[in-house]
């Protein structure tokens, strides 16, 4: 059993270079004055702090810190107001743009005219003033500039004294809030490549201007020898690795070893190879984000890092053809908690997929919680399944499953040990209790690697993913002449029989960490059944999130101007800028792909 008996929680911090990115309330006001303005004023501000409330209760950054909202200093009724508040908002940081109003205001002239902040109007909808019709204006003078906002505005009538939210209203507020933020939270921020392409992999090719140009984001890069170079020199935290290889030995079980006797490596090189994948795991986390304590040491430079909002590690195969692989250094990265306690997750790539790390940044960045990166790998069909075991598929699992199944950056959180309510379930770090983190680590063991794959040795996690978890899987795909697309589909893990998932597992390599996934069926196009979905997904890899998240994922793609070419989000789920409507409405897909054509990346 896993000793977490002194485990605790990391209190929330920032530990990325940056502040973090606020939310702007604009509350805006007919600027008529003996009369109209002031007897508009106290309702305006009330729907602006009604909106605070509401974004401060619900939304945390991911790495658990509050979110804060800034409002302007009074009602904006025309340009010099308007000016004030941009100047507020540049001062403080604001990222996020939510512009509020119970009356008819000057379209243009109260507008936030900032190109790289999200923006949306939430119009109040009541009959004694004209919300709707300001709106609508604002709307098109939004279009007509070429700045598309969300539009938000509810479906019944509010008397004019009503303060409340409805309930329509505060999930399009939140869902725009919490997308608006993910795309502030990465700008400016870096992806750290260590190592280069791996094996050929087209999302190993990192494409510095698809970072610059559709998330604000830097490209960086270190060499893999890096990390023989700070091993060797001993330029690491030697207490702290002390304390991780203690840690991990007493809590992360070694596997049975499969590979054939004679091919075995000695009981002493197991040794020294977990002694090495404690320090990789030291290092690249040190890479990503520095570490004052190299400071202390004597290594000013190395204790910088990178400013790594997520990374990549090449490790195939000219690291593992030598040297240990880099599964435990992904999966403890990627999981919620390790010998510090519990901790907000890192976002660390294997085969250095930095278009899979993309996929796991929008998500983790937008459900506060781990990801799971695994290869999509099979389709077993119900067939398939019968022949081989003699059993039936049944429940979620009845129409064919997909196997999600990698070597590497799995989290430990993907397990579905944790639980609420009896249900599997993947929690912010905040909500991890030591109870969550020993069930994750009992879950597991760690099988010596597979020396076929990797001469070097090394340890990969195993496990079956237990429980029926809601979950979204997702993929950011670069197309020569057409630039990024997005693929999403939704869905849930399901839990085989035992001696079913057993026969399966073992037919692909049974020492890696395995996740069986049914994802929702449409009943035409890529979501006709469960061999479509998988003969449309771009790539070998996907990243898995928890939850239902393909409403979020798709407003979050129109913000950065990615066109979504696959998904199975209900209609009425879906949130997009207004002025994607001009594109057509009949084709909704293909107006998705106009818009962000026409108005190309966010930040070009």
């Amino acid at each position: 059993m896993a000793n977490v008996s002194d485990i605790k929680s990391t209190v929330p911090q920032k530990r990325l270079r940056g502040s973090l990115p606020k939310i702007g309330i604009r509350p805006v006001i007919d600027g008529r004055m003996e009369g109209v303005r002031e007897s508009l004023e106290e309702q305006t501000m009330n729907m602006a702090e009604n909106a605070v409330k509401l974004i401060k209760e619900n939304l945390r950054h991911p790495n658990g810190l509050p979110v804060e909202c800034v409002i302007a200093d009074k009602p904006i009724g025309g340009v010099a107001e308007a000016a004030d508040c941009a100047e507020k908002f540049a001062r403080n940081g604001v990222g996020v743009s939510l512009t509020v109003t119970p009356c008819w205001c000057y379209g243009t002239e109260v507008m936030d005219a900032d190109p790289l902040v999200p923006k949306a109007v939430w119009g109040f909808n009541g009959t004694e003033r004209p919300g709707a019709v300001y709106l609508a204006a604002a709307l098109a003078g939004y279009s007509q500039k070429g700045l598309p906002a969300f539009s938000i505005y509810g479906k019944d009538v509010q008397d004019k004294d009503d303060t409340s939210i409805p309930g329509d209203v505060k999930t399009k507020i939140l869902n725009f809030a919490k997308t608006g933020l993910t795309v502030a939270e990465m700008r400016n921020k870096s992806y750290l490549a260590i190592g280069g392409v791996s094996m050929g992999i087209a999302g190993s090719i990192v494409d510095q201007n698809f970072f610059a140009d559709y998330l604000g984001m830097r490209s960086e890069s270190v060499d893999m020898s890096e990390l023989v170079r700070r091993i060797e020199r001993e330029i690491y935290d030697k207490q702290e690795y002390e304390t991780a290889y203690a840690w991990v030995r007493e809590n992360c079980p070694e596997g049975p070893d499969l590979n054939s006797e004679f091919k075995q490596h000695s009981r002493e090189r197991k040794d020294w190879e977990w002694e090495m994948v404690v320090k990789m795991t030291i290092i690249a986390r040190d890479l990503m984000i520095g570490n004052p304590r190299l400071a202390e040491l004597g290594y000013g430079e190395e204790a910088l890092g990178n400013n790594a909002i997520a990374a990549g590690f090449q490790g195939q195969r000219q690291w593992t053809d030598h040297l240990p692989n880099g599964d435990f250094m992904e999966a403890m990265l990627n999981s919620s908690f390790d010998w510090n306690g519990i901790r907000e997750t890192f976002i660390m790539a294997t085969e250095n997929d930095s278009l899979n790390g993309v996929a796991m940044l929008f998500g983790h960045l937008l459900t506060d919680t781990a990801q799971i990166f695994s290869d999509v790998r099979t389709y077993w069909s119900p067939a398939a399944v019968k022949r081989v075991t003699g059993k039936n598929l049944t429940g979620r699992a009845a129409d064919g499953i997909i196997h999600l199944i990698n070597s590497g950056s799995t989290t430990l959180d993907g397990s579905g040990r944790m639980k609420k309510d009896g249900n599997s379930i993947m929690k912010p770090f905040w909500e991890i209790t030591a109870q969550d983190v020993g069930a994750c680590l009992d879950a597991t063991s760690w099988c010596p690697a597979n020396l076929g794959y990797f001469r070097g040795g090394g340890y990969s996690s195993q496990f079956a993913t237990e429980g029926e978890m809601p979950v979204t899987m997702s993929r950011v795909n670069l197309i020569k002449g057409l630039g990024p697309v997005l693929q999403i589909a939704e869905g849930y893990t399901v839990e085989l029989p035992r001696d079913v998932h057993d026969v399966l597992d073992k037919r692909t390599d049974p020492t890696w960490p395995t996740t069986w996934f049914a994802p929702k069926l449409t009943g035409k196009g890529p979501f006709k059944d469960v061999y479509s979905v998988m003969g449309n997904w771009g790539a070998n890899h996907g990243a898995i999130s928890y939850g239902h998240i393909g409403d979020k994922l798709i407003t979050l793609a129109s913000m950065l101007r990615i066109p979504v070419c696959m998904h199975n989000v209900e209609e009425e789920r879906i949130f997009r800028p207004s002025t994607w409507n001009a594109f057509g409405t009949a084709d909704l897909e293909g107006a998705d792909y106009r818009a962000c054509k026409n108005f190309g990346p966010l930040y070009t």
